[in-house]
């Protein structure tokens, strides 16, 4: 789930998703602009017709960075915490 396995591929893995999610976070973004960026991303990058990672696979990507302390939220807005 968090690592890539033999039957998650890498692209798909909570570990992978975090660093995508945390790529789009170059300036503070509500949780919904980062959704819809992250969405728009997904479908770009992998040159499929819709995401294909649901709004809670996102959110355990999210859960992930909050607990590696990589972001905080901040007045409704999530930001990076460091470097």
């Amino acid at each position: 789930m968090i690592l890539p396995t033999k039957r998650l591929k890498p692209e798909n893995s909570l570990i992978y998703l975090s660093g995508v999610t945390l790529s789009l976070l170059a300036e503070p973004k509500t949780v919904s602009r980062l959704w819809s960026d992250f969405q728009q991303d997904r479908i770009s990058s992998l040159r499929i017709s819709s995401c294909d990672v649901t709004f809670e696979w996102f959110v355990l990507a999210l859960d992930l960075l909050h607990l590696a302390g990589a972001v905080e939220l901040r007045s409704g807005r999530l930001e990076r915490t460091g470097p």
